[in-house]
């Protein structure tokens, strides 16, 4: 094979030098590359394939809607019945919730984009059109559009991209190992509430739109909020008239050991974002599900002002749709959440030790099959190590060479693999990221 390739790598430098991993095929929990090397799949390809890979019943079920239809578009009134049972599925399963109307898409960033744009054409079906504005977490991520790379608080996902969509604010992250407030895990969450609470009103509640956060931050670094924190954030929403957007994208069906990483703060959001787990990855999908008073300020609309100008030719792929109800009814038949809770906890109790083990990890942290190893040059001072100085990069590439794909982000080894994890792979994974550390030189 030419090791020329024609395409550019996402998040990296097109010059950088790094040796490629060819995945050439899945099975289960792991993964095999060119090389015949047989991996322990620790990122379930990028957060997403949820019930593994190679399922015979989500195979299937493309298959046999290829037979029946290929594609067609859900423009102009129309619609197919995958679509259609999808909408049940997921009305199902978010009833908790309120969830009353599905937005289809292809992708995270889409489900961010419709749920911001959707956001601020219910405030004008209101009468209140000046809410316009976004607020949301400094080390939030919510995908790739202009939208959601405004409402990302990391500056290292947009800052090449400036100037971004005005009217976007952040607030303090509620993150117990690295704040500037107090190590009470409660204190801090009413510390970063009151902070949400105080920038609603430096701003002016009537011209804010929404709040959106991920329930568990994912790319950020794995930041599992205080208990207390997001009963709060609602609280402070409803006081203000704020919409609450939870970004479900990562923990939405399982990750985080719940069904909807919301439902384990035992929160209702108005506006929810899905993708990734929604299919596992088979076929590309997004979703943006409406509670009953979003759905209604459009539907109850006579006017022009209620039509949604706002679609994908994509929305609903009756293919990626078929995907989703297999992978759905694996995930509610396996308790695939519980197993999720299970696994997780056995690994991160495994991976803990690793803080007195290594003197690069400061903090292992984590909730349900999301963890991150957090690496700093100073324990004491918890300053994380330069990503530039490549020493997260250097232990993912070698455990690659121990038998398992972990992904460097930053100063930090993220750990999501698929929520059929064994106790087999479990190990695994540990032992392989265990003797990586072992291998790789202090950083300096």
């Amino acid at each position: 094979m030419s090791s020329v390739s024609y395409f550019w790598h996402p998040m990296q430098h097109p010059r950088q030098d790094r040796a490629p991993l060819r995945i050439v095929r899945a099975d289960g929990c792991y993964v095999q590359d060119d090389r015949g090397r047989q991996l322990v799949d620790g990122s379930a390809g990028l957060w997403n394939v949820n019930v593994g890979h190679n399922r015979p019943e989500v195979k299937a079920a493309i298959a046999a809607q290829l037979d029946e239809l290929e594609f067609f578009q859900l423009f102009n009134g129309i619609g197919h019945p995958r679509a259609e049972e999808l909408s049940r599925v997921l009305h199902e399963m978010l009833a908790p919730e309120g969830m009353e109307r599905f937005v289809y898409s292809s992708g995270g960033s889409d489900a961010v984009e419709s749920a911001l744009k959707l956001a601020r054409q219910y405030w004008k079906l209101q009468g209140q059109a000046d809410r316009t504005k976004f607020i949301s977490l400094r080390h939030g991520y919510h995908g790739t559009h202009f939208g959601g790379a405004s409402v990302t608080g990391n500056p290292v996902f947009h800052r090449h991209y400036e100037p971004l969509l005005p009217g976007c604010f952040h607030v303090e992250t509620p993150w117990l190992y690295r704040n500037p407030f107090t190590t009470d895990p409660l204190e801090l969450g009413r510390i970063c509430a009151e902070l949400l609470e105080r920038e609603i009103i430096a701003q002016g509640p009537d011209t804010v739109a929404a709040f959106i956060a991920e329930p568990v931050l994912g790319a950020g670094g794995v930041i599992v909020p205080p208990a207390n924190y997001w009963p709060l954030i609602r609280a402070v929403c409803d006081r203000h008239g704020v919409l609450l957007i939870a970004d479900e994208v990562i923990t939405g069906f399982g990750r985080s050991g719940a069904l909807f990483g919301c439902r384990g703060w035992g929160v209702k959001p108005d506006i929810l974002c899905l993708a990734k787990g929604i299919s596992s990855g088979y076929i590309p999908l997004g979703a943006t599900a409406l509670g009953k008073p979003i759905a209604d300020a459009f539907e109850q609309n006579t006017t022009s002002a209620g039509a949604v100008m706002h679609g994908y030719t994509y929305a609903g792929h009756p293919v990626a749709c078929a995907a989703a109800i297999a992978s759905l009814r694996i995930v509610r038949e396996e308790d695939l959440p519980a197993n999720a809770a299970l696994q997780g906890k056995a690994l991160l109790e495994l991976l803990k030790p690793f803080e007195d083990r290594f003197e690069a990890v400061g903090e292992v942290r984590g909730k349900g099959l999301m963890i991150a190893l957090d690496l700093v040059k100073d324990r004491n001072t918890r300053e994380p190590l330069d990503p530039r100085a490549g020493y997260a990069a250097l232990v993912a590439s070698l455990t690659r060479e121990e038998g398992a794909i972990v992904r460097a982000v930053g100063s930090m080894i993220i750990l999501s693999p698929p929520l059929v994890f064994r106790e087999l792979h479990v190990e695994a994974l540990a032992n392989a990221l265990d003797r990586a550390f072992r291998k790789a030189p202090r950083p300096s």
